[in-house]
């Protein structure tokens, strides 16, 4: 078995430090708009997580179009991040701003259904299974109202998730397992800010791949919903073993909870995700972020029983005060976006071309570690790959977490973005789009292995 390679923190800074001088060098108006911005926005950014950028200061987009952005500065960038999936469809394909344009003549929202919603609906069917659907506008928003439903049809308090999982901002899944506790114990995750409510209180945390340690949680009798990523993403890619869902969809059985899947990240399996490539059963599903082409616009379905059950739970006169939904949820514009997206760029036929290259980005990346004797790992997910500083591919969020280190990833991320690349800025992650060229790969493949030349003659690593 190979051995990850020894990371020596003081020389990577230093290597940090050139690649940084470099960026700065090179982006001399993005430096003048984060001034300015700094006097007007909290922390220079519209949202606080763009803080995250390896480089001095973000680079700031002029225009995006296909797999390719252009910043400010003139620079160009192959886009391998495709706004953490919300962009998976590429930026600006023509049939969505054709079909937004024409829209947008005829009204953004009426709080009158359409007949778009009735193609999408139909379309998330198709691909997924469940009969029947609501749109909203985000997959947090859709997680929310998943888990509201699940409790007012369970009766049940609380939530079961997977150690280091990510659906958006929901309150109750900011919890990781807590060390030393019982089956599920939770606590609540590094930098959760400002927490409603005690995730402890509401939620239970188990690993990925652990039944035991699932069913005993489950075994307590509290639990509404199971809320899984089919493969955590966020945390990197964490694959389920073989017969993991089946035993899962039992044991939901089993002790009542409803089986809620997030599709958010996992649809880069295919056109209907890891329910139609692994043949899960979930109760209820969420979608977001790419099934609008990168406007607001998501997704939850369910089974028909559930559907019936939640009806006679509502009150004609009290069902826009039940916290689920919101103005503009549902609105024609979103409609459009979601039903052009999945009929005429997301397709059944673009997946393989985006898997195939997300292949080769992964075999690529994979000879680089092997020809420079250096043991990371690789981990596929349909048009999807991610690697991690670790030999083998970790089995559960918490190997994940812990084989996380920050600097090296700011530094392969800004090495690669001073080279024309963008990566995700959270972690080691690349997503394909219909429009990325399959010399996508090829390009990341040439940068990546000049970073690890670098970090090994640097001595910031010792293989």
């Amino acid at each position: 078995m190979s051995h990850a390679p020894r990371i020596d923190d003081a020389r990577l800074q230093r290597l940090f430090a050139e690649e940084s001088d470099r960026f700065a060098r090179a982006h001399p108006r993005a430096a003048q708009l984060a001034t300015r911005a700094g006097g007007s926005l909290v922390g220079g950014v519209p949202m606080s997580w763009m803080q995250r950028w390896a480089s001095p200061v973000p680079p700031y987009a002029a225009s995006a179009r296909g797999a390719t952005i252009t910043d400010i500065d003139g620079h160009q960038y192959l886009d391998l991040a495709l706004g953490d999936t919300a962009a998976m469809a590429g930026h600006a394909p023509a049939p969505l701003t054709r079909a937004i344009a024409a829209q947008l003549e005829n009204g953004a929202t009426t709080m009158l259904p359409s007949e778009a919603a009735i193609d999408a609906a139909e379309e998330l069917t198709r691909r997924f299974g469940l009969p029947l659907w609501q749109l909203c506008l985000t997959a947090t928003d859709a997680n929310r109202f998943v888990l509201r439903i699940a409790r007012a049809v369970t009766k049940r308090p609380k939530v079961l998730v997977h150690n280091w999982c990510y659906h958006g901002t929901v309150d109750e899944t900011f919890a990781i397992a807590a060390p030393g506790g019982s089956a599920g114990a939770a606590q609540t995750r590094p930098g959760n800010t400002g927490p409603q409510v005690d995730p402890s209180v509401t939620t239970r945390v188990v690993e990925i791949n652990d039944l035991v340690a699932t069913e005993a949680a489950l075994a307590a009798g509290d639990v509404a919903a199971i809320l899984i990523e089919p493969a955590l993403t966020n945390i990197g890619i964490v694959l389920p073993d073989p017969g993991y869902h089946a035993a899962l969809r039992t044991l939901a059985t089993k002790y009542g909870a409803l089986l809620i899947a997030d599709e958010t990240h996992t649809i880069s399996l295919g056109p209907g995700g890891a329910t139609a490539a692994w043949s899960l059963q979930p109760d209820l599903l969420v979608i977001g972020k790419a099934i609008a082409g990168g406007l607001p616009g998501a997704a939850y379905g369910m089974r028909r029983e559930l559907a019936e059950q939640i009806a006679a739970e509502l009150k004609r006169d009290e069902i826009d005060t039940g916290g689920i939904g919101g103005t503009v949820s549902g609105s024609v514009l979103s409609a459009v976006a979601i039903r052009t997206t999945l009929r005429e760029v997301l397709t059944d036929d673009a997946f393989p071309q985006m898997i195939a290259t997300a292949s080769r980005w992964a075999d690529g990346a994979e000879e680089v570690f092997t020809r420079r004797s250096v043991g990371w790992s690789v981990t596929r997910l349909g048009a999807r790959a991610e690697y991690h500083f670790t030999p083998e591919a970790p089995r559960s969020g918490g190997e994940a977490a812990a084989a996380v280190h920050h600097e090296m990833e700011r530094y392969l991320h800004l090495h690669a973005l001073n080279r024309g690349i963008i990566m995700t800025p959270f972690h080691n992650m690349a997503l394909f789009s219909p429009a990325t060229p399959s010399s996508a790969a090829d390009q990341h493949s040439e940068a990546l292995d000049a970073a690890v030349a670098t970090l090994i003659e640097g001595g910031a690593l010792v293989v």
